[in-house]
């Protein structure tokens, strides 16, 4: 992008990738919050090291502690092997969390103290083990409003706002419509590959709730019923209507 908001983010990166330190993304579902951890993690001197990512939602909340740590076999029902967990395997790298605010309060509590001691104990474990991990969490909520709501510990709200960095939107950057359009176009398997004028003034006719993720998915479909290099308005307001981030019911195939 060519916005001043992006270029932010980027000296953001530039300047804190390098170190070690704890790093807390902040965006709407959408914005690239993973990208960033992962232009971090390229930035710093563990580059070379492990990226391991966990969307905290898509993890049963009694195997929280099992994932993050890992567990011997037989400490639970379904143990039935040894688990290094994601702190063991993501060492000498990069841990990211995504959908913190996912994790229940008991995880929270035993991911502050790794964050802390920089030592796991693994569910069934004797003993606990070093490990030297960075953390990039994100999250698409209000993590403050989350710890007065009681929902997330305070402690390690604080632990982990170290160096906050917050995506904005892409309703509040249209200025990057164009580029973003003709790079995610270039990566694209077909013939289409650039926007008609009208196209991309289609786009920036629109709210983008689902930020970048949805451009992309609008892209794709365009692409596809494309009839050349050229993307012409109609077949870009018509991807508009049918994406499900607008709540849009699906339209019909263009013919």
């Amino acid at each position: 992008g060519v916005s001043e908001a992006m270029a932010a983010v980027r000296s953001f990166v530039e300047q804190v990738g390098p170190t070690d330190a704890t790093v807390a993304i902040y965006g709407e579902t959408g914005t690239g919050k993973e990208v960033v951890a992962r232009r971090l993690h390229l930035a710093s001197l563990r580059a070379t090291g492990p990226f391991v990512a966990l969307n905290a939602a898509c993890v049963p909340r009694e195997l929280f502690e099992s994932e993050l740590f890992g567990h011997k076999r037989g400490a639970f029902t379904g143990a039935v092997g040894d688990r290094a967990g994601l702190f063991r395997e993501a060492e000498g790298g990069t841990l990211f969390i995504d959908e913190l605010a996912e994790l229940p309060l008991e995880s929270q509590a035993k991911l502050l103290r790794a964050l802390e001691t920089r030592h796991v104990r693994g569910v069934g474990e004797a003993g606990e083990v070093p490990v030297d991990v960075r953390i990039i969490a994100a999250t698409n909520r209000d993590l403050w409003s989350e710890v007065q709501a009681g929902r997330f510990r305070e402690d390690l709200y604080f632990r982990l706002s170290v160096f906050p960095i917050v995506l904005p939107p892409l309703r509040d950057r249209p200025e990057d419509l164009g580029p973003l359009a003709a790079h995610l176009l270039a990566r694209m398997a077909g013939p289409a590959r650039r926007l008609e004028a009208d196209a991309e003034r289609a786009l920036s006719g629109h709210d983008w709730p689902g930020n970048v993720r949805e451009l992309l998915n609008v892209l794709r479909r365009a692409s596809l019923f494309a009839k050349g290099e050229l993307i012409a308005a109609p077949l870009v307001r018509q991807m508009l209507a049918a994406s499900v981030f607008a709540h849009a019911r699906p339209t019909a195939p263009p013919s």
